[in-house]
């Protein structure tokens, strides 16, 4: 069991849930708002994507990560920032014509995913670690091996610490040939993303088969989605590791009712303390990641 815990929160996401949660963060200032919330609540960790203010759709806009960071950064110093770099690697195979991508696809060079990774040298950004059918349609997430491997020689040499994102057993694979090839730096970073159709299934086996794998001290943090957000807080820390909640990944308090970001962190933050456990700070974050402390 581990006892000293990370939560992370995943503030938006970059689904397709803005018509589903009224109250779902889209502009800058919400995001950046709602951020400053789950902190105050207990998260240490804020993971940030950004969403086109005037239709709610996902964007990987430079500018509109800036404004977030620049934003949370106004009233907290303390909290760690960890920025997706997993917008450019949507595919959406065409209906008619396979062969012609379909309205929706974002793919993009590798380092162009990166752009507000170089501007804004977060602590942590993402590096979603394989590809895999992403739900029961036509998007497919795309990141082949060759691209990978360029996004992580890159971010290791801009000094950020990439958490590596495994949707299923053969992405963990394959951070196990970056370990080896020296792409990462010491004590790798590792979230275990499960429930997600057709990746892993929160299945504690599965987890626990891959957390028995890690290279000595990873720090590791996993989340399942929807109803199953917070037992997988509990399954995390009996099993060693930190939590992620958030609006990103599930939408609702209880049944029947809505959550804010801060909800979902203080309810995890409450489970924590009830498997007597204690809630980490950032700077006891930073410690226990591997970051450097923050000036």
């Amino acid at each position: 069991m581990n006892n000293d815990v990370v939560i992370t929160c995943a503030v938006t996401g970059s689904g397709d849930t803005a018509k589903l949660h009224p109250g779902l963060p889209i502009t800058p200032e919400q995001i950046a708002e709602s951020a400053l919330e789950a902190a105050a609540a207990g998260a240490a960790v804020i993971h940030v994507h950004v969403r086109d203010p005037s239709t709610g759709a996902p964007s990987r806009d430079p500018a509109l990560f800036r404004e977030v960071v620049e934003r949370i950064r106004e009233s907290n110093e303390a909290v760690v920032l960890n920025l997706t770099a997993g917008m450019g690697g949507d595919l959406i195979v065409g209906e008619d014509d396979p062969a012609i991508p379909g309205e929706g696809t974002d793919f993009i060079a590798p380092l162009e995913r990166l752009a507000h990774v170089e501007s804004l040298l977060p602590e942590i950004c993402t590096l979603d670690c394989g590809t895999m059918n992403f739900g029961d349609d036509r998007y497919v997430m795309i990141n082949p091996p060759p691209h990978l491997r360029l996004m992580a020689e890159r971010i290791k040499a801009l000094g950020v610490k990439p958490e590596l994102e495994i949707f299923d057993t053969g992405h963990f694979w394959f951070t196990q040939q970056l370990v080896s090839e020296g792409l990462l730096a010491e004590r790798p970073m590792y979230q275990f993303c499960h429930g997600i159709a057709w990746g892993m299934p929160a299945d504690v086996g599965i987890l626990k088969n891959m957390v028995d794998q890690l290279p000595a001290g990873s720090f590791w943090t996993s989340f399942a989605i929807s109803r199953l957000q917070m037992p997988w807080v509990a399954q995390s820390v009996l099993l060693g590791g930190h939590v992620r909640v958030g609006l990103e990944d599930n939408l609702y308090l209880e049944r029947g009712r809505l959550a804010s970001n801060a909800e979902l962190v203080e309810k995890a933050a409450r489970l924590i303390g009830e498997l007597g456990a204690s809630l980490a700070s950032p700077a006891r974050a930073r410690e226990l990641i591997g970051l450097a402390p923050r000036s």
